[in-house]
């Protein structure tokens, strides 16, 4: 792979768009996610503890953010160290860094409320509806074809990011919020679709799971071109790509994030003693050459060895880029980076500690438990206005005139009702719907339908 082809700066479906020296792709890219409303809406979507009343533990929004800014220290410190061993031209370096940075920002664009156990309620109603469709047309589920049923079973919201982005935003015009090539490629940790995944099997980091649907594939083919990412086929001949570079930076900044500062959350909501967080964190930091403060809190104290954590965290991110930087761009690299460097035993460690105490706390898998209770009744309700749609033959007028119940809550919900018309568009147009509500929205129109007045 070529640095000059991988930051092409041209824009899904608008190729010749004209970067612009003063406001380059990377920038715009930035802020059309920034000012986009389902990256507003990560502020009310769960990290890892849901529905939580306490001002410091982190949801999206402010994760996506501490992401961006670690990737675009990884970006710039990868980018200037090309420079100076001459494989990148000099001032691409903040190219690179601010693509990274872009791609950050949107990562989790398309996560659905309650976290990752809100995409396995998602996934659980589907497998449901499935089995209880089995040979019949009565829902939508049995019409959906079955090489296209992973998409819903398996509901991923990397590949819901690349549908809002490359299909949902602007107005649902071509391309969707057309951002840069360089910025998608970045973003796509699995650039394949859940079929090809599945033929592939867990043969290469990128398909371990799926990040575009089938109905996006050809929008991902032309990033896909662009960039002069490989192509590969599966034994059935079903298409994938291999990773951009710059989609292991983005993926390092991720992981030093999520696993860190989950760490520290786990401390401010009381599931780990704060010694023990900083017994961990020591790990990555390493022992101080002085006894701490004694003036400082223990609060203070994990701050700080947090910020030097993550410090160290990019540093060895960094070199284990460039350690493996001819693997990287032929394409054959097939592991992340934090699991090949210097941190890789402290991580696998944090990675320990939050499987056995952080995500199996009581209080978050209770309201696990509420969360999935919440979206199943949602999708029930709106499942059966889809069956409704679909005995209209799919015109959304005439069920609106014929139907006073279903205008009401389409009303009621603002339901974007454009582009169904079968099965499976009804199938995305329904998880569109409700893996973009918050936490507090899906408890809201959870309220409405079953009958509870608002206090």
């Amino acid at each position: 792979m070529d640095w000059t082809q991988l930051l092409n700066p041209g824009r899904l479906c608008r190729p010749d768009y004209a970067d612009k020296p003063d406001r380059p792709a990377y920038l715009q890219d930035y802020d059309r996610i920034l000012f986009s409303e389902p990256f507003r809406r990560l502020a009310q979507k769960t990290q890892v503890h849901p529905l939580y009343d306490h001002d410091h533990v982190h949801h999206r929004m402010i994760h996506s953010m501490e992401t961006s800014s670690v990737g675009r220290s990884l970006g710039i410190q990868v980018g200037q160290a090309l420079v100076k061993d001459g494989r990148l031209q000099e001032g691409l370096q903040h190219v690179i860094a601010g693509t990274v940075q872009a791609a950050c920002l949107v990562h989790d664009i398309g996560n659905p409320p309650f976290g990752h156990s809100g995409e396995a309620s998602i996934g659980a109603w589907f497998a449901q509806k499935f089995a209880a469709d089995a040979g019949k047309r009565s829902g939508i589920a049995g019409g959906i074809p079955p090489e296209r049923r992973a998409e819903f079973t398996a509901f991923e919201g990397n590949a819901q990011g690349f549908r809002i982005v490359s299909r949902l935003e602007m107005a649902r015009r071509e391309g969707g919020m057309r951002l840069s090539y360089a910025t998608l490629g970045a973003f796509a940790k699995y650039p394949c679709t859940a079929t090809a995944a599945a033929d592939a099997g867990h043969s290469y980091v990128g398909l371990k799971k799926f990040g575009t649907f089938a109905s996006d594939e050809d929008l991902f083919a032309e990033v896909a071109t662009a960039l002069g990412l490989p192509e590969e086929r599966t034994a059935a001949g079903h298409r994938w790509w291999r990773r951009h570079p710059l989609a292991f930076l983005v993926e390092a900044a991720d992981d030093i994030c999520y696993r860190i500062l989950d760490l520290e959350d786990a401390a401010t909501v009381g599931d780990l003693d704060s010694t023990v967080v900083s017994e961990i964190l020591e790990e990555i930091t390493g022992k101080p050459n002085r006894a701490p403060d004694p003036g400082m809190t223990l609060s203070d104290r994990t701050g700080m060895l947090r910020a030097m954590a993550i410090g160290a965290a990019i540093d060895s991110a960094v070199t284990a880029f460039l350690d493996h930087y001819d693997d990287i761009m032929a394409g054959t690299f097939n592991d992340g980076l934090m699991e090949v460097s210097s941190k890789a035993s402290a991580f696998k460690r944090l990675k320990e500690i939050s499987n056995a105490r952080i995500f199996t706390a009581q209080r978050k898998t209770e309201l696990e438990v509420v969360g999935r209770k919440v979206l199943f009744t949602i999708l029930d309700e709106f499942h059966d206005l889809f069956i409704a749609l679909k005995d209209c033959n799919w015109d959304a007028e005439q069920l609106l005139q014929e139907h006073g119940y279903w205008t009401q809550l389409v009303r009621a919900v603002d339901l974007d009702l454009r582009g169904i018309e079968d099965d499976y568009t009804a199938a995305h147009a329904l998880t569109d719907f409700v893996s973009g509500m918050t936490d507090r929205y899906a408890l809201r129109v959870r309220d409405m339908i079953t009958g509870q007045v608002p206090s």
